[in-house]
């Protein structure tokens, strides 16, 4: 059943504003709200083509609870696991402290470069780690590793095998550095379900190709971030604005490494917050952004 929220966007389109939190002030902004804030990581991945660069999308299943039929990136809930301290030393270029203190949290950060990790290895079956022995990207180039590797992302997905175990059986190392953080949505007080999600970008493995899972994904796909952008403005695609809004993002650049340039430049990107727009009997019937005088 679609939430308050996905309606109000199907009628009305949409639109937002923009909140700077802390982590502490974050929680007192929600005090009134009776559902719990789910950390959340998404990641853009990105290739270059011939006359520019594309992004990986995928089309979420019409029976899922949250953002039933919409084209997202991979991502999904933090997971305890994925902020256990053994994996740590598996993760190059970046410790929780320095996660920690790129997200502005007291600690746990390097959970969410984890978390988007495992889901785009679970929904795009795309896995951002490198052969610790090789030093080179996991590459899936002959049968036999293509079938080790779908029956993991299986395991992962089933949670019969974590992300220690994985990188532990196969000798990896998560390349946690560079994976780039690049905003912070929060979905709209009032909602059923919220997610404090953090989005990422990183370059695709060249040696890997993914494709969704035909379970939380029914569908997949590269498309350039303002063809993408063109096909929500004719109905082609459904998304909501978290999404629309990095393609945007990604628009203003023309290669993978100038996107990969910029990403490293963000620093600290306010927490956007939505508001849910009401009528004078309480029924929703948008949402808001700056600029909207009933913010």
């Amino acid at each position: 059943m679609a939430t308050k929220f996905f309606d109000a966007i199907r009628r009305r389109g949409w639109s937002y504003d923009l909140v700077v939190t802390s982590s502490g002030a974050e929680q007192q902004s929600f005090a009134d709200d009776k559902s719990a804030l789910r950390p959340a990581a998404t990641v853009m991945l990105i290739r270059d083509v011939a006359d520019g660069f594309e992004v990986f999308m995928l089309q979420r299943t019409h029976r899922a609870a949250f953002a039933g039929g919409m084209y997202v990136f991979p991502g999904g809930r933090v997971d305890a696991t994925d902020g256990a301290e053994a994996l740590e030393p598996y993760c190059d270029g970046l410790n929780d402290h320095e996660a920690s203190a790129i997200l502005q949290i007291p600690n746990g950060g390097l959970a969410y470069w984890v978390a988007a990790i495992r889901e785009c290895f679970e929904e795009a079956g795309v896995l951002l780690a490198r052969d610790a022995k090789t030093n080179q990207t996991v590459a899936f180039s002959d049968v036999a590793t293509q079938e080790r590797f779908a029956m993991a992302r299986s395991a992962v997905h089933d949670s019969s095998l974590n992300m220690i175990e994985l990188c532990q059986r196969e000798n990896l190392r998560l390349v946690t550095g560079s994976i780039h953080y690049v905003s912070h949505w929060i979905t709209p007080v009032g909602e059923a379900r919220r997610f404090d999600t953090r989005f990422f970008v990183a370059d695709a493995p060249e040696s890997q190709e993914p494709l969704h899972d035909s379970q939380e994904t029914i569908a997949s796909l590269w498309v350039k971030p303002q063809d993408a952008l063109d096909r929500l403005a004719r109905g082609e695609l459904a998304m909501f604005p978290p999404t629309s809004e990095n393609l945007k993002f990604l628009a203003n650049y023309n290669t993978t490494a100038e996107v990969l340039a910029a990403a490293k430049k963000v620093s600290n990107p306010v927490a956007i917050l939505p508001r849910l727009r009401t009528n004078s009997d309480g029924k929703v019937i948008g949402v808001l952004m700056p600029g909207d005088p009933d913010y």
